[in-house]
């Protein structure tokens, strides 16, 4: 078995950019860490570019022998704990991760599906990650975002998904304003995120709905709000 040892290795530089978004959009290709995240990309048959392995954490047994066994299919590579070091992205790694190739993109959305949510500019990779594993959790298959938004395929963002990104297609939207009146044109009622409204998410009907979600700090855009048919909030839970 080779086991790479240098940082100047062509295969961990070209890694290493990834944590880029530059690089993510220009090799099409992203990052996935972990080995769950593995395994979720494995099941859910995932374009694995290249898996790379810390040959320590082989030797400690802490990567289970199923798991090895399954990536050793795919273009695999050993690194020593040193150089893992340098191309990880979380403080206590668990010693493999892997690139993963992002699918083709549509831009056409499906009308199929009652609900679509939207993001207008949500920055925080926390709230793109609990949004995306929400739209996976009740069954929907697409989110658009807006552009401005946060990189849905930021190593943390792709984290904190838990594998949704693996099934939940990621549609960028370059003008949506345009987007949101192509939806308006196939009967989709839209509605918007506000604070300036008593009406909550759990009084309207969702059907044939588009959700807008918006920016952490300034909320929905006055246009996308101006072009919704309904204003909703989302009520905060009281602390008792």
């Amino acid at each position: 078995m080779q086991v790479i040892t240098s940082k100047d290795n062509e295969i961990i530089k070209s890694v290493k950019k990834l944590k880029d978004k530059k690089f993510r959009d220009q090799e099409h290709k992203y990052i996935i860490e972990g080995i769950k995240l593995i395994e979720e990309a494995i099941k859910e048959s995932a374009q694995i570019d290249t898996v790379i392995v810390c040959e320590d954490c082989v030797k400690n047994e802490e990567i289970d022998s199923k798991l090895l066994y399954e990536v050793a299919k795919y273009n695999c590579i050993y690194v020593s704990e040193r150089i893992f070091s340098l191309i990880t992205d979380v403080k206590n790694p668990q010693g493999i991760l892997a690139v993963i190739k992002k699918e083709e993109e549509k831009e056409q959305i499906d009308y199929n599906e009652d609900l679509i949510v939207v993001l207008d500019k949500v920055q925080d990779p926390g709230n793109l990650g609990t949004i995306l594993r929400t739209v996976d959790s009740i069954g929907l298959k697409q989110i658009i975002v807006a552009e401005g938004s946060g990189d849905i395929f930021n190593p943390k963002v792709v984290r904190s998904t838990m594998g949704a990104i693996f099934r939940v297609k990621v549609k960028l939207s370059q003008d949506i304003q345009k987007t949101i009146s192509e939806i308006k044109k196939h009967k989709f009622k839209i509605v918007s995120t506000s604070l300036a409204t008593d009406k909550s998410i759990y009084d309207i009907e969702y059907e044939k709905s588009a959700i807008i979600i918006g920016n952490e700090a300034n909320g929905v855009s006055k246009e996308l709000q101006d072009a919704s048919d309904e204003l909703v909030k989302i009520p905060m839970l009281r602390k008792y």
